[in-house]
């Protein structure tokens, strides 16, 4: 009896050692750190494939489009097993390395995020030619990599559209992060957006240097609103973070009614409906699942680029339309429409 008592108690704390090891797996991959192949809190059957994702400097809570791509790689764990597991850029000379590290490890496919990893993705491309890669926001000319980018013209206009009709100062502004095709593209789209409502409306358009300074996009928001600007549309990543933030206190403490346009995402999801006046969405998530996808279904093709836009639902605005009247959602429809029957070519730059 006292023997198998022994037996019973070891066999026991042999169990709850084993059970605490898989805890702390479980949180590493809640984390998104240590998690390729493991599955953790998935029910889908185990996979060989795997998946990895290098952020931008931005990093992979910016409430924006790292984020969004994230999403889309827990969502294909969940519901095909595979591995997933994202590393997070500190700047730009953590792209290459950070690539080559899913590369060396035999990743089935290695995302980039972003336009400024473009380079560091043609180098690894060019250095592992098996290797299959995928970039966001870029065009990399080689067989092994898919580019994605969109017409985020197209969707700025559908906000501009809004902006312009909305604001009761005439004057709005744009905070972009870094200038590049593809922030211009922004730039443009909302600037054409608006001068097609409200002619009388004045755009200032700026640029915070980077996409991981919201104190520079607090600082910068609130120039701009004592300036008179009621409306400000920020394309910067955790920059535009602080553009809320300032918003929200501007308006907790009264006065002016001030209003952000969410960017990539549903923005009002995380910082609200009263400061949130809609959203351009970027779906950025829907293209990460699609070219992942291929690969485990053998489908994928490197060397491709797709553009998506109005007409595919790459872009568009928030299905939350609190603060948009029905009238101007009319005209947004209106015009998108036009947008997608060639009638209006939206300006990208």
């Amino acid at each position: 009896m006292k023997k198998g008592l022994k037996l019973s108690l070891a066999m026991l704390l042999s169990l709850t050692v084993v059970l605490t090891g898989c805890g702390n797996n479980n949180n590493n991959a809640a984390k998104g750190e240590t998690n390729a192949g493991t599955n953790a809190g998935t029910n889908a059957p185990k996979s060989d494939f795997k998946f990895g994702m290098v952020t931008d400097i931005g990093g992979v809570n910016d409430k924006s489009f790292n984020q969004s791509a994230w999403e889309a790689l827990q969502a294909l764990e969940k519901e095909t097993g595979s591995g997933v597991k994202y590393l997070q850029s500190k700047s730009n000379a953590d792209y290459e390395p950070n690539l080559n590290s899913f590369v060396k490890d035999g990743y089935n496919l290695t995302w980039g995020i972003g336009f400024d990893l473009g380079d560091a993705i043609k180098k690894v491309a060019t250095e592992n030619p098996n290797a299959n890669l995928a970039i966001i926001d870029s065009v990399v000319e080689a067989p092994n990599v898919a580019s994605v980018t969109f017409s985020e013209n197209e969707g700025s206009f559908l906000v501009g559209v809004v902006a312009g009709l909305t604001t009761k100062t005439n004057k709005v502004a744009f905070i972009g992060g870094l200038e590049s095709p593809v922030i211009k593209r922004f730039e443009a789209g909302f600037k054409a957006g608006v001068a097609a409502v409200n002619p009388s409306a004045k755009v200032t358009p700026t640029y915070a240097g980077g996409y991981d300074k919201p104190d520079v996009g607090k600082s910068l928001a609130a120039t701009l609103y004592n300036d008179g600007n009621d409306i400000i549309f920020p394309a910067a990543g955790q920059t535009g973070n602080g553009v809320f933030n300032e918003a929200k206190a501007r308006n907790k403490a009264g006065g002016t009614k001030v209003w952000v346009i969410g960017v990539d995402k549903d923005q009002s999801i995380e910082f609200g409906t009263d400061v949130t006046l809609t959203s351009m969405i970027k779906r950025v998530d829907e293209a990460v699942l699609k070219v992942s996808k291929e690969v485990i279904d053998g489908t994928f093709k490197g060397g491709t680029t797709t553009v998506l836009g109005l007409k595919d639902n790459g872009v568009g605005i928030s299905d939350t339309k609190d603060n948009v009247s029905e009238e101007i959602l009319a005209k947004v429809e209106e015009y998108k429409k036009q947008i997608i029957d060639g009638t209006i070519t939206v300006p990208s730059e």
